[in-house]
């Protein structure tokens, strides 16, 4: 079964041409199926191409996914259109009512604020909160993994000297768990970050397990098994120009950057790139909605009570 989408997305042609399996509406409404409900608040300036990069990866999973596209309302996007916002987004004040089977959190070009400084993060906490008891299962990206380990665990991020950018090896150093199941020892990733957690920091908390890693990297997927919820500190979502665009805005904006490690053919920027992390994106996103579909609730209300059960807390 595929993600449903609306006729007119922008994305829908690039999926179209990538043979991504979808669906769309007015087929999807006359399928006597309860599709997957997932949440995308998409905090990346450019939503397009952000939204279809994961639209691209949640399509390969074997079941009806109906996605909610979100943006962050205390935030004016500069780089999107208000007419696309408008068209094919909606804010959490529009949903906060409802629940889901998953939420996606992306990531955002804000490394260098603290946290309490970016312009959207009471919206974004309240999301986080809202998320306990609103949603099955979280999946956050990139600088939203930082942060919502930040605001969940307390756990800080360290600023690096210089950007880390490249496809850095990763090990697998916990096989058996389902979301990693079909994973190779090792495997490929795109890295593009100013920011690391440390791995003694995330291993002071008992619900939180490092899956994959790399020596020159660190850490990669973080998993905490008791509240659903999948840190992801890199991007196997990238499409594979996104870190030759990136070199190439910072050569631009003269911040000397370093050429992406182990991305271009013999180090050369003016050679092509070659994709190499496709099937584990492809593995990890199938994973994931997988578990989902094994563990939520088929009546949706019925999110948050679950959590009640365990914890006699009122939320």
């Amino acid at each position: 079964m595929p993600i449903k989408i609306p006729h007119a997305l922008p994305g829908r042609s690039i999926l179209e041409q990538e043979h991504i399996s979808f669906i769309l509406e007015d087929r999807a409404l006359r399928q006597d199926i309860r599709p997957l409900q997932v949440a995308i608040l998409n905090l990346m300036p450019d939503k397009i191409t952000t939204e279809t990069q994961l639209l691209r990866a949640l399509g390969h999973t074997p079941l009806q996914i109906e996605v909610t596209l979100l943006h962050a309302s205390s935030h004016t996007s500069k780089n999107t259109s208000a007419d696309h916002l408008e068209a094919f987004y909606k804010s959490w004040d529009e949903v906060k009512d409802r629940k889901f089977d998953a939420l996606i959190v992306t990531g955002a070009p804000v490394a260098h604020l603290p946290y309490e400084d970016v312009t959207y993060w009471t919206e974004l906490t309240n999301i986080l909160d809202w998320a306990k008891t609103h949603v099955y299962s979280s999946f956050f990206l990139c600088w939203a993994a930082f942060a919502s380990l930040y605001y969940y665990d307390g756990i800080q991020k360290n600023r690096m000297p210089q950007k880390l950018s490249g496809i850095y090896p990763h090990k697998v150093v916990k096989p058996f768990v389902p979301l990693v199941a079909g994973f190779d020892d090792f495997l490929d990733v795109p890295v593009s970050r100013y920011s690391e957690i440390r791995e003694e920091d995330i291993l002071a908390h008992q619900s939180l397990d490092i899956l994959v890693k790399s020596d020159l990297s660190g850490v990669f997927i973080v998993e905490d098994k008791d509240n659903n919820r999948v840190y992801i500190l890199n991007h196997l979502e990238y499409d594979v120009d996104t870190l030759q665009k990136e070199y190439q805005r910072d050569v631009a904006a003269g911040t000397n950057p370093n050429v992406p490690y182990n991305y271009f053919p013999d180090n050369d920027p003016s050679r092509e790139p070659a994709i190499t992390w496709r099937a584990h994106r492809t593995l990890l996103f199938s994973n994931w909605i997988n578990m989902v579909y094994q563990g939520t609730p088929y009546d949706l209300n019925e999110i948050g009570k679950i959590d009640l059960l365990k914890t006699g807390k009122v939320a």
